[in-house]
């Protein structure tokens, strides 16, 4: 009998309930910080995991943003990594088949610079075995609107995903950025196009500077901040949609251990994608599965979903 285990509660029930895939637990990679699986495989049991979310797809390779990447700030992370990937082609032929040796749902992040594109990738994906779901970044820059992110308008927004769900009867989860006005509006959007599910947060943008060499750090000027710098944005942003959507939410924005899950699925969250803390250390999912487990063990508690939505205020609003 483990740590905490007692005969009245002896197997509490992690297994959620996402967008038609049933997830033996609620907790998944956020796409990008956990490349296609076989980086972190030597260090973390991938049957473990709730899914398993790619890095971004798109179309033809790209070689992503000019150095350096990455920095470091306090209490979160910049990155502007540009979408490096090796294309659609080199994906199905050499990464699904490694995906598809494991249990958990595999979704597949897809990102374009057109609504062509995306569609393209949903119609090409449908077809593929082992893909499960596909979470459309709609963060990135729209060529034939001026650059302007697709995510940033809810009617560009949806647009993206009307798209997508034409284009394939897969699972579609829409990701939010928060560079927005209003989140909820874009979330609302999505929704009466056709997604199944959001996910949300994407980064914030930022920017870093070397004030001696008085010039940006990253290559690329800014790049999008994540890590527990972000954690109260992303729980607001996650409380505010959960309230004003029917479909469910996957919540992420620095989630480092079980404590931060659990607050993001009592505000709403169905799931939880983590991101940041996978660099930290590669067995951040497994101890926030094992913490969540200790959680519902020790408040008698059978079944996550009974703490989903859970979040008690002191007035309406």
């Amino acid at each position: 009998m483990e740590k905490g285990e007692d005969k009245a509660h002896p197997y509490p029930n992690l297994t959620v309930e996402l967008a038609g895939l049933k997830l033996q637990n609620p907790v998944m990679p956020a796409s990008g910080t956990f490349g296609f699986g076989e980086e972190y495989s030597r260090y973390v049991d991938l049957n473990a995991l709730g899914a398993l979310v790619t890095k971004s797809i798109t179309l033809e390779p790209r070689l992503g943003n000019l150095p350096p990447r990455v920095v470091e700030t306090p209490a979160g992370l910049l990155n502007s990594i540009g979408l490096q990937n090796p294309g659609l082609e080199v994906f199905i032929r050499e990464k699904m088949p490694f995906l598809r040796r494991f249990k958990p749902p595999v979704i597949v992040n897809i990102a374009g610079s057109t609504v062509e594109e995306y569609a393209e990738l949903a119609r090409r994906l449908e077809k593929v075995p082992g893909v499960a779901a596909l979470e459309v970044n709609i963060s990135c820059p729209n060529v034939k609107e001026g650059g302007m992110a697709f995510g940033s308008d809810p009617q560009q927004a949806a647009r993206v995903i009307k798209a997508v769900r034409q284009a394939t009867s897969l699972p579609v989860i829409a990701k939010l950025t928060p560079n927005v006005t209003d989140i909820v509006a874009v979330a609302q959007a999505v929704e009466e196009a056709g997604a199944d599910a959001v996910s949300l947060i994407n980064t914030l943008t930022g920017m870093a500077v070397d004030w001696e060499k008085r010039r940006p750090v990253l290559g690329n000027i800014v790049g999008g901040l994540s890590g527990p710098a972000i954690k109260p944005v992303a729980l607001y942003a996650v409380w505010r949609v959960a309230r004003a959507v029917r479909v469910p939410v996957i919540g992420m924005g620095g989630i480092m251990s079980a404590r931060d899950a659990l607050e993001f699925l009592l505000v709403g969250a169905r799931a939880v994608a983590v991101g940041t803390a996978n660099l930290v250390s590669p067995r951040s999912m497994l101890e926030i599965i094992h913490g969540l487990k200790e959680y519902l063990r020790e408040h008698n508690i059978d079944d996550i979903n009974e703490i989903i939505g859970g979040l008690e205020v002191p007035f309406p609003l």
